[in-house]
Protein backbone atom coordinates (compact mmCIF):
# COMPACT_ATOMS: atom_id res chain seq x y z
CA UNK A 1 0.00 0.00 0.00
CA UNK A 2 1.24 3.42 -1.19
CA UNK A 3 2.05 5.77 1.66
CA UNK A 4 -0.62 8.37 0.74
CA UNK A 5 -3.35 5.89 1.50
CA UNK A 6 -1.84 4.58 4.53
CA UNK A 7 -2.17 8.33 5.36
CA UNK A 8 -5.70 8.64 4.13
CA UNK A 9 -6.71 5.95 6.23
CA UNK A 10 -4.78 6.54 9.12
CA UNK A 11 -6.90 10.29 8.88
CA UNK A 12 -10.21 8.25 8.12
CA UNK A 13 -9.63 6.18 11.70
CA UNK A 14 -8.35 9.44 13.75
CA UNK A 15 -11.51 11.32 12.24
CA UNK A 16 -13.72 8.82 13.39
CA UNK A 17 -12.22 8.28 16.83
CA UNK A 18 -14.24 8.32 20.02
CA UNK A 19 -11.93 6.92 22.32
CA UNK A 20 -11.87 9.95 24.87
CA UNK A 21 -15.95 10.78 24.61
CA UNK A 22 -16.65 9.62 27.53
CA UNK A 23 -14.29 12.28 29.02
CA UNK A 24 -15.02 15.42 26.78
CA UNK A 25 -17.35 18.08 27.39
CA UNK A 26 -18.98 17.44 23.75
CA UNK A 27 -19.19 14.98 21.23
CA UNK A 28 -15.62 14.48 19.59
CA UNK A 29 -14.25 16.20 16.90
CA UNK A 30 -10.74 16.08 15.85
CA UNK A 31 -8.72 18.49 14.06
CA UNK A 32 -5.78 17.97 11.99
CA UNK A 33 -4.10 18.86 8.81
CA UNK A 34 -1.57 16.66 7.38
CA UNK A 35 -0.22 14.93 3.97
CA UNK A 36 2.59 13.13 3.34
CA UNK A 37 4.20 15.95 0.98
CA UNK A 38 4.01 18.75 4.47
CA UNK A 39 7.46 20.31 4.60
CA UNK A 40 6.95 22.34 8.12
CA UNK A 41 5.59 20.82 11.28
CA UNK A 42 3.20 22.79 13.94
CA UNK A 43 2.31 21.12 17.00
CA UNK A 44 0.43 22.82 19.03
CA UNK A 45 -1.29 22.03 22.49
CA UNK A 46 -5.01 21.24 21.14
CA UNK A 47 -7.93 22.82 19.98
CA UNK A 48 -9.68 25.62 21.24
CA UNK A 49 -13.50 26.18 21.16
CA UNK A 50 -13.53 27.90 18.28
CA UNK A 51 -11.44 25.48 15.95
CA UNK A 52 -13.86 22.64 17.73
CA UNK A 53 -16.84 24.45 16.20
CA UNK A 54 -15.26 25.32 12.81
CA UNK A 55 -12.90 21.97 12.07
CA UNK A 56 -10.84 24.31 11.29
CA UNK A 57 -7.00 24.33 13.15
CA UNK A 58 -5.68 27.50 14.46
CA UNK A 59 -9.22 29.61 13.21
CA UNK A 60 -8.74 32.06 16.18
CA UNK A 61 -6.64 34.77 17.03
CA UNK A 62 -3.93 32.38 18.12
CA UNK A 63 -3.63 31.28 14.23
CA UNK A 64 -3.68 35.58 13.42
CA UNK A 65 -0.08 35.46 15.64
CA UNK A 66 1.22 32.69 14.59
CA UNK A 67 0.70 33.41 10.81
CA UNK A 68 2.55 36.39 11.54
CA UNK A 69 5.06 34.47 13.06
CA UNK A 70 5.48 32.64 10.47
CA UNK A 71 5.15 35.52 8.01
CA UNK A 72 2.58 33.83 5.53
CA UNK A 73 -1.16 34.27 4.61
CA UNK A 74 -4.39 32.11 5.34
CA UNK A 75 -3.53 29.86 2.20
CA UNK A 76 -0.20 29.05 2.58
CA UNK A 77 -1.16 28.00 6.39
CA UNK A 78 -3.81 26.06 5.26
CA UNK A 79 -2.14 23.98 2.40
CA UNK A 80 -1.88 20.92 3.89
CA UNK A 81 0.80 19.60 0.85
CA UNK A 82 3.66 22.60 2.64
CA UNK A 83 2.13 22.75 6.43
CA UNK A 84 1.15 20.26 8.52
CA UNK A 85 -0.94 20.52 11.83
CA UNK A 86 -0.63 18.34 14.41
CA UNK A 87 -2.05 19.06 17.84
CA UNK A 88 -0.95 16.99 20.97
CA UNK A 89 -4.95 16.63 21.42
CA UNK A 90 -6.85 16.31 18.05
CA UNK A 91 -10.11 17.34 20.53
CA UNK A 92 -11.28 20.31 22.03
CA UNK A 93 -10.50 18.93 25.59
CA UNK A 94 -13.08 21.64 27.38
CA UNK A 95 -12.24 25.18 29.33
CA UNK A 96 -10.94 25.33 32.99
CA UNK A 97 -10.85 28.31 35.56
CA UNK A 98 -7.17 29.68 33.64
CA UNK A 99 -8.39 28.92 29.93
CA UNK A 100 -8.99 25.73 28.07
CA UNK A 101 -7.95 22.57 29.80
CA UNK A 102 -4.65 20.23 28.81
CA UNK A 103 -4.97 18.24 25.60
CA UNK A 104 -5.98 15.04 26.37
CA UNK A 105 -3.05 12.21 27.17
CA UNK A 106 -4.75 9.41 25.50
CA UNK A 107 -4.45 10.69 22.11
CA UNK A 108 -0.57 10.89 21.85
CA UNK A 109 -0.14 7.64 22.74
CA UNK A 110 -2.72 6.29 20.38
CA UNK A 111 -2.06 7.92 17.24
CA UNK A 112 1.01 10.06 17.26
CA UNK A 113 3.74 7.73 16.99
CA UNK A 114 2.20 5.76 14.05
CA UNK A 115 0.76 9.93 12.54
CA UNK A 116 4.28 11.38 12.46
CA UNK A 117 5.71 8.15 10.64
CA UNK A 118 3.88 9.19 7.92
CA UNK A 119 5.74 12.69 7.80
CA UNK A 120 9.05 12.35 5.74
CA UNK A 121 9.36 15.44 4.03
CA UNK A 122 9.46 17.59 7.59
CA UNK A 123 12.14 19.98 7.80
CA UNK A 124 11.01 22.35 10.21
CA UNK A 125 8.82 21.68 13.52
CA UNK A 126 7.44 24.26 15.55
CA UNK A 127 6.85 22.95 18.79
CA UNK A 128 4.03 25.26 20.62
CA UNK A 129 3.50 25.34 24.45
CA UNK A 130 4.95 23.05 27.53
CA UNK A 131 2.60 19.79 26.63
CA UNK A 132 4.01 20.29 22.99
CA UNK A 133 7.88 20.68 24.37
CA UNK A 134 7.26 17.87 27.15
CA UNK A 135 6.79 15.14 24.43
CA UNK A 136 8.73 16.16 21.49
CA UNK A 137 12.17 17.29 22.83
CA UNK A 138 11.81 14.77 26.02
CA UNK A 139 14.28 15.38 28.51
CA UNK A 140 15.92 18.54 26.15
CA UNK A 141 13.67 20.72 27.85
CA UNK A 142 14.93 23.43 30.59
CA UNK A 143 13.31 24.09 34.13
CA UNK A 144 10.05 25.71 32.22
CA UNK A 145 8.70 27.09 28.95
CA UNK A 146 10.51 30.58 29.14
CA UNK A 147 13.98 28.73 29.39
CA UNK A 148 13.09 26.09 26.61
CA UNK A 149 12.62 28.72 24.06
CA UNK A 150 15.32 31.21 25.23
CA UNK A 151 17.37 28.56 24.54
CA UNK A 152 15.86 27.77 20.86
CA UNK A 153 19.54 27.67 19.24
CA UNK A 154 20.02 24.73 21.17
CA UNK A 155 17.56 22.43 19.24
CA UNK A 156 19.17 22.73 15.54
CA UNK A 157 17.79 23.91 12.35
CA UNK A 158 14.59 21.94 12.86
CA UNK A 159 12.99 22.61 15.65
CA UNK A 160 11.87 25.57 17.00
CA UNK A 161 10.01 25.61 20.45
CA UNK A 162 7.35 28.37 21.01
CA UNK A 163 5.05 30.24 23.11
CA UNK A 164 1.64 29.74 22.79
CA UNK A 165 0.17 32.80 20.49
CA UNK A 166 -2.85 32.87 22.62
CA UNK A 167 -3.94 36.37 23.64
CA UNK A 168 -3.60 34.96 27.34
CA UNK A 169 0.14 35.22 26.44
CA UNK A 170 0.44 38.81 25.90
CA UNK A 171 2.45 39.48 29.32
CA UNK A 172 4.46 37.06 28.49
CA UNK A 173 5.56 38.55 25.38
CA UNK A 174 6.22 41.65 26.84
CA UNK A 175 7.83 40.50 29.31
CA UNK A 176 10.41 38.22 26.97
CA UNK A 177 10.98 41.30 24.12
CA UNK A 178 14.09 39.14 22.69
CA UNK A 179 11.36 36.43 21.50
CA UNK A 180 10.15 39.10 18.50
CA UNK A 181 13.54 41.06 18.37
CA UNK A 182 15.86 37.52 18.00
CA UNK A 183 13.45 34.47 17.69
CA UNK A 184 10.84 35.67 14.91
CA UNK A 185 13.42 36.65 12.69
CA UNK A 186 14.74 33.46 12.13
CA UNK A 187 11.58 31.52 12.14
CA UNK A 188 10.34 33.39 9.40
CA UNK A 189 13.32 33.31 7.36
CA UNK A 190 13.61 29.49 7.89
CA UNK A 191 9.47 29.48 6.79
CA UNK A 192 10.81 31.47 4.14
CA UNK A 193 13.51 29.37 2.90
CA UNK A 194 11.15 26.13 3.32
CA UNK A 195 8.18 26.86 1.48
CA UNK A 196 10.38 29.14 -0.93
CA UNK A 197 8.54 31.75 -0.93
Amino acid sequence: MKPKANLNILKKEIAACQHCADMLPHPPRPVIQISTSSRILIVGQAPGRKVHETGIPFNDPSGDRLRNWMGINHGLFYDASKIAIVPMGFCFPGTGKSGDLPPRPECAKKWRISLLAKLHNIELTLVIGQYAQAWHLKDQTYKNLTETVRSWQDYGDEIIPLPHPSPRNLTWLRKNPWFDREVIPILKTRVKNILEI
